[in-house]
């Protein structure tokens, strides 16, 4: 877990690659955009939708990151046997955009989810030569008439714990 937005995480992965670090792994929640995704539910992004500044200074402009890492982040989650669905997520730095017009966008372009820092990371990661993983798992909707907070703020007890405990078995695995 880290901070929260992509300039922000992207200057921790830029600490973390000086002090010696070649494999990074970022876990953190999500927002769905599919109301199947249940509360919880781990995904795996497969690509970001570049909805966020950080990425363009250090990827060419474009539309989308590919996760390059998402294949073995897959792979290690169906080991563990550990319920997941890969694919595309949407990367914005402006969380009071998240309209209802600008979701369904998204959505139309593929997107499952929607984040503060996978593009930024990624870029930052890629532009740097070292490896990213990334895991997020859904906290609110955004698939319906209303914003769903459903476990936003409010985590079960134990799920914190939960996820760290995965994180650690995920970069277990990729050692």
């Amino acid at each position: 877990m880290t901070v929260l937005g992509g300039s922000a995480s992207a200057g921790l992965l830029e600490e973390a690659i000086v002090m010696g670090a070649k494999k990074i792994l970022f876990f953190g929640s999500c927002g769905a955009l599919d109301k199947t995704l249940c509360a919880g539910h781990i995904i795996v992004p497969t690509s970001a939708y570049r909805d966020e500044g950080t990425s363009y200074h250090y990827l060419p402009a474009g539309d989308w990151v590919e996760v390059k890492t998402a294949e073995k982040t897959a792979e290690i989650m169906t080991t563990l046997n550990i319920p997941f669905v890969a694919g595309k997520t949407w990367t914005t730095d402006a969380i009071y955009r998240e309209t209802r017009d600008n979701a369904e966008k998204r959505k139309r372009d593929g997107c499952i989810t929607v984040e503060m820092e996978c593009a930024s990371v990624m870029a930052t990661a890629q532009f740097r030569g070292v490896e990213c993983y990334q895991f997020l798992y859904a906290a609110d909707c955004l698939d319906g008439e209303d914003w769903d907070p459903r476990i936003l703020g409010q985590m079960p007890e134990g799920a914190h714990e939960k996820y760290l405990r995965l994180a650690l078995e995920v970069a277990r695995r990729l050692s």
